[in-house]
């Protein structure tokens, strides 16, 4: 698809010049009777002068447009500059007199102000709205085109791959059928060679009687010749033989429909195809609103309740101890109000809200390393093995995932559709990969369209909403968010010079959560700087910084109840905030 081209529009240029001789300042104002641009100073200037002090001076985007001069057609020495309202058309001072008598007429500047105002908000309109919609819009066509192709290229290889597994069986009985058929000739064969040796034994016997029988007759010895011959007259009789019986083939009975059966089918769903949705545009109202307030399309896009929104403020509702751990590295939210904490040391203890010890086990983690699946089983990276662990509910670990030569740093599992995320490094190269939940790797992502490395050292990682792929980069010091399909859509570097990652989590109305610890090494600076918790919309913008505290926000988590817990690296504290409503 050709990408269009617009140009810039015939007004504008590279900056505005102040309208007053011998200045060259910008032009930020404009006075609508003297129509002229002027600077700050020539407007202080203008409405300090007696001849113009009350003179309506605008900002330069809120002038009236100047009436361009258009002589009447009638009366060529006369400008047109009124209008009339009974006729709707512009007249000059004479037609006024002599043609509109009893009519009433506007000043045709102030209409053409209007209507060039009204210009001017289509313009912003189709700028801000209309074409910046349709260009999405344009994307999403080749975002679907190449998902499209990634789909058919993959159904591709799987009918090749059916095909190249049913060639291996039909070779594999075939060659089995044909060792059975060898095995059967090599019988026979064996049942014909030894009646070839019998034959070929009686032959010989034969043979030699009649060479005896000859020289019977040509003994002259008649007494010895009677008697010879009465006792050999007897000849043994032919030897019995059995001839072999082959086996049949019998060919196959199948059809081309058995064979299409065999290799599967390609279907399209009956699934009526849905209008893609397009954001409304905003009423000047609605543009208006704080920042950090989502607006009704984005809450119907994050499909929450419409009620439920920021807080004007946080508060603290509770906060519990956690035993069995020194600091608390990540959480991971079970079901029935169960928690799953970790240490840095790789000490992971299981809890319930009141923060009572329920089971307890030594791994290989770190930071953002363990995770609850659809299924309400925990699932941990070990990075000392290279694999990924199951805890089933029934208290078993087994090895579910080897990830090869790459180390596994953080995991989520997605409650969107049960695919696994993982962080992993290798050396100085990092990537997250996803698997599906039965443990198949279906997607890496290492390098955005330019072929940039995306990731450093990806120590916490977590999925929003609307599919995207959150992670939290210590040594990129940025959060990184990628698509579903695993395109870069941005990253957040913080607000100011100091921005380093920790814990990160989402909630239900698609904002992006984040422990920014400014100093990331572990020293005792760590404490005597002001940590923070970044609230980020779904899009990358940052909303406001909901909390900052001396604390060591390493770990964060969003329960059932949307209520935020944020663990410590430097205790065993785990504090409970309420800030949606």
């Amino acid at each position: 698809m050709a990408s269009s081209k617009f140009s810039a529009p015939p007004t504008a240029q590279h900056y505005l010049e102040c309208g007053t001789e011998d200045c060259e300042k910008n032009c930020l104002f404009y006075c609508n009777p003297c129509h002229r641009p002027m600077c700050e100073q020539c407007r202080d200037e203008h409405q300090r002068s007696p001849d113009s002090k009350n003179h309506e001076v605008v900002p330069y985007r809120q002038r009236k447009r100047q009436l361009p001069e258009f002589k009447c057609l009638i009366h060529l020495n006369k400008d047109v500059d009124m209008l009339c309202e009974q006729c709707h058309v512009p007249v000059c001072s004479k037609c006024a007199t002599k043609d509109h008598g009893g009519h009433t007429f506007i000043d045709l500047e102030t209409v053409y102000a209007e209507k060039c105002a009204i210009c001017l908000d289509e313009i912003k309109k189709i700028e801000e709205y209309f074409l910046p919609t349709s260009q999405d819009l344009l994307k999403s066509f080749k975002k679907d085109s190449t998902e499209i192709k990634k789909i058919m290229d993959d159904i591709r290889a799987s009918m090749k791959a059916e095909a190249e597994s049913l060639k291996r069986m039909v070779h594999s009985v075939t060659l089995q059928k044909i060792k059975q058929v060898d095995e059967i000739e090599e019988s026979l064969q064996e049942l014909l060679k030894s009646q070839d040796i019998k034959y070929n034994g009686y032959i010989s016997y034969l043979h030699e009687l009649v060479n005896k029988f000859h020289g019977y007759l040509s003994s002259k010895d008649i007494k010895t010749l009677m008697s010879e011959i009465i006792k050999n007259l007897k000849i043994d009789p032919i030897p019995e033989t059995v001839k072999p019986v082959p086996p049949v083939f019998t060919a196959g009975q199948y059809s081309k429909e058995d064979v299409t059966k065999l290799l599967g089918r390609v279907t399209s769903p009956a699934t009526k195809p849905e209008n893609r949705k397009i954001k409304p545009m905003e009423t000047p109202s609605t543009q208006l609103k704080p920042r950090w307030k989502q607006s009704k399309q984005d809450r119907e896009k994050s499909d929450t309740k419409p009620t439920l929104s920021l807080s004007s403020s946080v508060t603290m509702i509770r906060e519990y101890t956690l035993p069995g751990v020194g600091n608390v590295c990540h959480i991971s939210l079970g079901k029935s109000g169960i928690f799953w904490v970790s240490n840095d040391g790789g000490i992971l203890v299981q809890t319930d809200l009141h923060g009572n010890l329920l089971q307890k086990i030594s791994t290989n983690g770190e930071h953002g390393y363990h995770t609850v699946t659809q299924d309400g089983d925990l699932i941990y990276t070990d990075r000392k093995n290279k694999v990924i662990n199951r805890i089933k509910q029934d208290n078993t670990i087994i090895e579910f995932i080897k990830t090869g030569d790459w180390e596994p740093l953080s995991i989520h599992s997605s409650n969107i559709n049960g695919d696994i995320l993982v962080g992993m490094r290798k050396g100085i190269e990092a990537k997250v990969t996803r698997y599906n939940k039965t443990g198949k790797e279906i997607q890496n992502t290492q390098r955005d369209n330019k072929g940039k490395e995306l990731y450093s050292y990806p120590h916490y990682i977590t999925e929003n909403i609307n599919g995207d792929i959150c992670t939290s980069d210590c040594k990129k010091h940025a959060v990184v968010v990628v698509n579903k399909s695993g395109q870069h859509r941005f990253s957040y570097t913080g607000q100011g010079l100091e921005f380093c990652p920790y814990g990160i989590c989402t909630d239900l109305l698609g904002h992006i959560l984040v422990g920014n610890v400014p100093f990331p090494s572990f020293s005792e600076l760590v404490y005597f700087y002001e940590h923070n918790f970044c609230l980020l919309d779904q899009d990358g913008q940052f909303l406001s910084t909901l909390l900052a505290q001396k604390h060591f926000p390493c770990s964060l988590c969003v329960d059932d109840e949307n209520n935020l817990h944020i663990g410590e690296f430097s205790s065993t504290t785990v504090r409970v905030y309420k800030y949606l409503q």
